[in-house]
């Protein structure tokens, strides 16, 4: 049973609800970041990054920052590529969208590779693009939060490392990392960023990085320094390795609580084997889809093979906006996310369903949410089949 106070249950793509005690570390009395103690803390949560993230790889690292995943977007672009150099954008929604905008704000030109509205593009298509013309990096949302749509990593890292062996593989994991499956070593992946707000289960104000040994051997071969002091890799990855080497070390202030936080709920994730995780949430996934076509509604990704595990961006019955719902379900105990594709924004809702949420028997959100969904459709005057 849960001692946190009575709340609706928060189910869109992130934040997301938080353990009991991930939240009690976050009161954790205040510590000198350069102190002992604390050390020892941030160098285990980075060394269980690495377990998380499936790298035993010594040449990579893991980085963890205050900030938001939106940083994450800002250390790749600062530090992967130079001005003038040109990058390739797998878009899948919104978030691409934006990872675009942020390298051209380094003077980077990107080109977007883009699909139709819950689709993703296709292999032959990305293939085409790379044989077309050169790019110093690749970069693919996991799985983005405007459409729900999961990309493929695997396949696609195996066919640049085929066809563009030089071009450095980014993948932007924030709304994946902890409900999907993500193997950095054996995928050959060069940079994952994430968040802490989303699968991992801790509150927000955290951007979690991996590099690889070649991503950090690009940055320290650059012809000019990074285009970013606090978002500088040059400046970060020393602090990095003498946190995770139990040695203390300054740049910048870290938050002592957040970083409590995110080891307690990295030790609870770690606590089973991480293919149990990724089973829950593909289980719990698969049972609200099913649910959800019995109510005759659609998904924005169509394919099964395009959809996120962790969580479902759901078409709304015709005449049903989502500004008019969205307050009933709150009513209801449940808070859903509106849709975020400025497209179709109206059109649909976001339901996000993972970490805590999925993975403790005892919580019964998952039910809550599919019940008033139910309820809040024929409130707003949909009649569900059968």
């Amino acid at each position: 049973m849960s001692s946190q106070p009575e709340h609706p249950a928060l189910l869109i793509p992130g934040p997301v609800e938080f353990d009991d005690e991930v939240l009690q570390s976050m009161s954790h009395y205040s510590q000198s970041h350069v102190g002992a103690p604390f050390v020892a803390t941030f160098g285990e949560a980075l060394t269980m990054l690495r377990q998380l993230l499936q790298t035993t790889d010594s040449t990579s690292q893991p980085f963890v920052i205050s900030g938001s995943g939106t940083l994450g977007w800002d250390f790749v672009a600062a530090n992967l590529v130079e001005k003038g150099d040109s990058v390739l954008v797998l878009h899948t929604g919104y978030f691409a969208d934006s990872f675009a905008d942020c390298f051209e704000t380094y003077g980077v030109h990107a080109t977007q590779l883009k699909a139709p509205i819950g689709d993703r593009p296709q292999l032959p298509e990305v293939e085409k693009a790379l044989k077309e013309k050169a790019y110093k990096l690749i970069t693919v949302t996991h799985v983005d939060t405007s459409t729900g749509v999961l990309s493929e990593v695997k396949a696609l890292s195996e066919l640049v490392h085929r066809v563009s062996p030089d071009t450095l593989i980014v993948v932007d994991g924030v709304c994946s990392v902890g409900s999907e499956d993500i193997q950095f070593d054996d995928w050959g992946i060069d940079a994952v960023l994430t968040a802490s707000q989303k699968a991992i289960g801790c509150p927000a104000g955290l951007c979690i990085m991996m590099y690889s040994g070649r991503a950090i051997e690009k940055v320290k071969n650059r012809t000019i320094p990074p285009a970013s002091y606090f978002a500088s890799i040059k400046n970060w990855l020393p602090i990095m390795q003498n946190y995770e080497a139990k040695k203390a070390s300054y740049f910048a202030t870290p938050s002592p609580q957040l970083i409590h936080a995110l080891h307690t709920t990295l030790t609870q994730i770690l606590a089973r084997p991480l293919s149990d995780r990724f089973a829950i949430h593909r289980e719990t996934s698969q049972r609200i889809k099913s649910t959800i076509e019995s109510y005759g509604l659609k998904q924005l990704a169509t394919k099964p093979e395009n959809q996120a595990n962790g969580m479902t961006a759901i078409y709304l019955p015709e005449g049903v906006k989502a500004p008019e719902i969205l307050p009933n379900l709150l009513k209801k105990g449940v808070i859903f996310a509106g849709g975020l594709h400025k497209e179709i924004a109206a059109k649909y809702i976001r339901f996000g369903h993972m970490g805590v949420s999925v993975v403790d028997p005892a919580r019964k959100d998952i039910d809550r949410a599919l019940k008033a969904l139910e309820e809040g459709l024929v409130e707003a005057g949909y009649q569900i089949p059968g």
